[in-house]
This record gives C-alpha cells, sequence and structure tokens, in this order.
C-alpha cells in the first residue's frame, strides 16, 4: 500500500521540524554545560551591584545561535548571554580561551550590558601575573 503523496510531504515535514527542534535544544544544552558558560554565570552571581541593576529574580535565556557575536573554536570562546530580572535586561558578554585543545578554560573578561546602555564589569583577569581575578 503506497501513502498519499500528502501525508508523506506532512510526515515529512513532522520529522523534520521537530529535528531542527532537538539538534537546537541540543546545541543550547551544549553551550550551557561548557565551563566557559558556567563560570561567567558565577561571576555574574557573585557580583552584587549586577544583581541589584537587573533585580531578583535573575533569568538566563537561550542564546540566538544566530548572532555572530556568539563564537566558539578550539581555543576561544565569546558569548553574548541573554539575562533579566525584574528591573532590567541585557546580556552578560564573555571572552574565555585556553592554551591548547583539551586544557582548562579561563575567563578573560566578563560584563553586563544593559539595555539602557549601561556596562557593568563582572571579570577581568589580571594582565600582569594571569591570575584570575574580580575586576575592582
Amino acid at each position: 500500500m503506497s501513502m498519499p503523496l500528502q501525508k508523506l510531504v506532512l510526515f515529512g515535514s513532522v520529522v523534520a521540524g521537530g529535528s531542527c527542534t532537538l539538534i537546537y535544544y541540543l546545541i543550547q544544552k551544549a553551550f550551557s554545560r561548557a565551563s566557559y558558560y558556567q563560570s561567567a554565570l558565577e561571576q555574574l552571581h557573585s557580583r552584587p551591584e549586577a544583581l541589584e541593576a537587573l533585580g531578583p529574580p535573575l533569568s538566563v535565556h537561550y542564546l540566538h545561535l544566530t548572532d555572530r557575536y556568539n563564537f566558539v573554536d578550539i581555543a576561544d570562546a565569546q558569548l553574548k548571554i541573554p539575562v533579566s530580572g525584574s528591573k532590567s535586561e541585557g546580556h552578560l558578554y564573555v571572552s574565555s580561551s585556553r592554551d591548547a585543545p583539551f586544557k582548562r578554560w579561563h575567563l578573560q573578561e566578563v560584563f553586563l550590558q544593559l539595555k539602557d546602555g549601561q556596562q557593568i564589569p563582572v571579570f577581568k583577569r589580571s594582565a600582569e601575573n594571569g591570575d584570575e581575578g574580580k575586576e575592582d
């Protein structure tokens, strides 16, 4: 028994749409589990002035995968993480690098840019000795 063409097209569309949704979800999950992503959020949670500017509760949203700022390769990662709170919303800009493949990621800089244009420094790696530390 052959399936009518309309049913075949409908079935194929549902399968393709479901596959795209699943792939999008898996990519988002992979980003959210990465150490450079988690470290940046830890730094944000440790900065009371950034949390106060956003307002409680803090919500972290999915990355816009089509945004050209979001970039990860073997040695560098650069993300623009959408965040919001009860007072404001904005993006957490993250820059991270590592010395070689399969080595540990090190945050270089993290800052919060609010919708109104205000920038709040969250973290900057010190240049003189390479140690990680909060920006004062």
